[in-house]
């Protein structure tokens, strides 16, 4: 196996700088397999130990995903010139381990948005080919009817022509001018544009999940966490 320096299997891990991870081992907060390391220049081989920092466990994978709650006025781009986006959210450390988003949210929508370093896993659930649904929240400017529900089931046709795969309404009895929009494409602006060819343009949307894995709600908009094995399966659970 690959051998691989302490310092730098915990700086890859994005938990602190090779200069913040020398103070940590000087402190005696990171041990490995149980004992407390003293040498950051240890060499260990890759997976075959466990490594503990501060007390708790060292993600030494280095595919790694995080579910992010998305707050309105911050896109979906890796870097900008001029305005903030979501990678500007993260730590120095995160970004460093070469994290993107998985689709995007539009600048002014809100919610659940996942950000990887996998390319694999990224595909995987943008793809069409593996129809992972994704539910938004949506108010939109007008009233939506049972017709309009049918309308999305047979399939809406945009503007320009395109035609979208069936996809569901969830009307909310309580108030009309709001609904839960499932679909399992990824078109540019695809809610935004079916409810627009409605007549019910969108005054808000906000994705709640992505396949079986919901967001948080104990994330605050622009606070993230990682997601466990577990998790990341649900993704591709109905």
């Amino acid at each position: 196996m690959a051998m691989q320096r302490l310092d730098k299997i915990i700086c890859a891990a994005g938990l602190a700088t090779r200069s913040e991870v020398k103070k940590l081992i000087k402190s005696g907060a990171v041990a490995v397999d149980g004992v407390v390391a003293s040498d950051g220049g240890m060499k260990l081989e890759t997976g075959a130990h466990t490594i503990s920092c501060c007390g708790k466990p060292v993600n030494t994978d280095h595919s790694r995903c995080f579910m992010l709650n998305k707050p309105k006025g911050v896109l979906s781009a890796t870097e900008d010139r001029e305005q903030k986006t979501v990678l500007d959210l993260f730590s120095p450390e995160l970004r460093a381990l070469g994290l993107f988003p998985v689709g995007r949210l539009d600048k002014d929508t809100t919610g659940l948005l996942l950000l990887t370093n996998d390319g694999e896993l990224s595909h995987k659930i943008t793809s069409p080919r593996h129809s992972v649904v994704k539910c938004y929240e949506a108010l939109v400017d007008g009233e939506l009817t049972e017709q309009d529900a049918a309308s999305f089931a047979e399939g809406i046709e945009l503007r320009d022509g395109t035609k979208c795969l069936p996809a569901r309404l969830k009307l909310d009895p309580a108030e009309a001018s709001r609904a839960q929009v499932y679909i399992s494409e990824g078109k540019y602006h695809q809610v935004k544009r079916m409810l627009a060819a409605l007549g019910k343009p969108v005054l808000e949307l906000h994705r709640r999940s992505i396949g079986a894995l919901e967001l948080d709600l104990a994330l605050s908009p622009g606070e993230y966490r990682e997601l466990s094995d577990e998790e990341i399966e649900l993704l591709f659970t109905k």
